[in-house]
């Protein structure tokens, strides 16, 4: 995470000092309205500032401090330029790039904002102990904020933004509602750290922990500590405050990204102050990436709501998405005014003992797997496949998805996961998405419910969202398995799991536009 993060950030100085990247032209087909001509994304004005730039303590209540890159618009001769400024807290994390990302700020710093660009408590030059996310960073957070806004040189508007631990310490740090944070614009960030990232359906996840070791090592002790989610995780949460999330938030996010759920569920909690533009990107800055939405939009919305020009365009509408697979396979940049967008139907289909995905309950019976218990690949005897017919016409999955395995075990929990694939007339498969569930807390993540050896259990798996094309000719393929690392643990007892299908058996619902039983009839 953090050796991607450096290199996002100097893509992002690239692209931030350069003209905004070119659109692609998206297919007119599907429902929705083209991104293309939206002036948000095209926004621009010329820059009339220089960049002076100062180190600087930021006092804390408890009287530590912050160290700070701090960007000031500067005349002709590098002096900080007269009169009052917005500013922004370009990037709060823990990462020590303050170089890099007081790069990528000046376009902003010569268009007439002050960026702060700071390290987390803890991290770079700025002493303590590193705790991700906990309520200390959030009120140093809010500190760094409200010393922006009395400054002699301010305006007394604060906007926030950031990638990745950015983009999270942007959202916590909204719900702690400091008086002059006016807006943020949270990159690739999340709503729940236990869910979005540690333990994902109450398993952990094996990939943080490389992150874990180099960024934040205290953290290999104490997530452990908590594997249930408890007011350790409630404090780093910002679902757990969603109702105090009200200044305005542009959501960028990526259908590839590995932390997209969150940014949806945020979305779909707060409609009313949030607008969610997601690309075919994966995590990280869109600068660099394929159909880059340039900078317009992030300027547009600082000079909206922080400078207070009301001819600064918002998004035209609340959902900016680009249909993935791209390029070429998807009908690009769409633009909906909710999500799932309307028009969109939810399907429900069954996991059969002939191994099809069908509409209605389909040929009964019980399949079986091996756990796998190795940090690999489950083996064929170790999953168990369905899938559907070829489609007769496209399909655009456009939402949630919903399974429900049930599923009994020999040991004494279990492991689910459910991979959803895209399958080409040639055999190649391509994932959509993905959800797991450990069996203990199909009633929820706050505590163990009994798991007794040979009880059959229903077992509701929450898949992540997308906007994904399935082509005529290709098939949707289910895999079931005990493992999906490194996203998950493969943790899991050893022994086999036998899940009933068929007629009172398990299933799966998607949300797609148009329907996907009509596809299949």
């Amino acid at each position: 995470m953090r050796t991607l993060s450096v290199l996002l950030a100097a893509l992002t100085a690239t692209a931030l000092v350069t003209a905004p990247a070119a659109t692609a032209q998206p297919e007119e087909r599907g429902t929705g309205r083209s991104a293309l001509t939206d002036p948000f994304f095209s926004y621009d004005r010329p820059a009339r500032y220089g960049v002076h730039t100062e180190r600087v303590r930021v006092p804390l209540r408890d009287g530590s401090h912050l160290a700070c890159d701090l960007h000031r618009p500067a005349d002709e001769q590098g002096r900080p330029a007269p009169g009052r400024f917005p500013g922004i807290v370009y990037d709060y994390n823990a990462y020590d790039q303050l170089t890099q990302l007081g790069q990528a700020a000046s376009f902003l710093v010569t268009r007439g904002y002050v960026a702060a660009v700071c390290n987390a408590r803890g991290s770079g030059d700025s002493p303590g102990r590193l705790d991700p996310f906990s309520a200390q960073e959030q009120r140093d957070n809010y500190d760094l904020i409200e010393w922006l806004a009395v400054q002699p040189w301010s305006t007394g508007r604060i906007g926030q933004s950031g990638v990745s631990y950015g983009g999270h310490s942007a959202l916590l740090v909204a719900v702690n509602k400091p008086p002059h944070l006016a807006a943020i614009i949270p990159v690739n960030g999340i709503s729940d750290w236990y869910e979005n990232t540690i333990y994902r359906g109450g398993i952990y996840s094996a990939r943080i922990r490389d992150w874990q070791a180099s960024t934040a090592p205290d953290t290999l002790v104490t997530y452990p500590q908590h594997p249930f989610y408890d007011d350790f995780w409630r404090e780093r949460s910002v679902k757990a405050r969603w109702s105090e999330l009200d200044v305005p938030v542009l959501e960028i996010s990526g259908w590839y990204d590995r932390y997209r759920d969150g940014m949806v569920q945020n979305f779909q909690a707060r409609t009313a102050n949030t607008w969610l533009v997601s690309g075919p990107w994966q995590h990280g800055m869109p600068a660099g990436q394929y159909a880059d939405i340039g900078t317009g939009g992030y300027l547009a919305w600082w000079d909206h709501w922080l400078a207070g020009d009301s001819a600064a365009p918002l998004p035209r509408a609340k959902v900016t998405s680009y249909e993935i697979p791209g390029p070429g396979a998807g009908a690009g940049w769409r633009q909906y005014d909710s999500w799932p967008p309307a028009g969109a139907e939810q399907t429900t289909l069954a996991l059969t003992a002939d191994a099809r995905l069908a509409v209605g309950a389909g040929r009964p019976g019980t399949g079986r797997f091996a756990v796998n218990t190795e940090p690999a690949a489950d083996e064929p005897g170790e999953r168990l496949e369905f899938q559907t017919t070829p489609l007769r016409r496209d399909v655009v999955l456009a939402g949630g998805v919903q399974a429900s395995i049930r599923a009994s075990f020999t040991g004494p929990d279990g492991n689910i996961a459910v991979v959803l694939e895209d399958v080409a007339p040639d055999g190649t498969a391509s994932r959509i998405t993905q959800g797991w569930l450990k069996a203990s807390h199909r009633s929820g993540d706050q505590g163990a419910a009994p798991v007794r050896p040979g009880v059959t259990y229903d077992l509701p798996v929450h898949l992540w969202p997308t906007h994904y094309r399935l082509a005529a000719g290709h098939v949707l393929r289910v895999r079931v398995s005990s493992s999906d690392y490194p996203e998950i643990d493969s943790d899991a007892p050893a022994g086999t799991v036998s899940v009933r299908l068929g007629a009172a058996g398990s299933l799966i619902r998607v949300t797609a536009l148009g329907g996907v039983g009509r596809a299949l009839a």
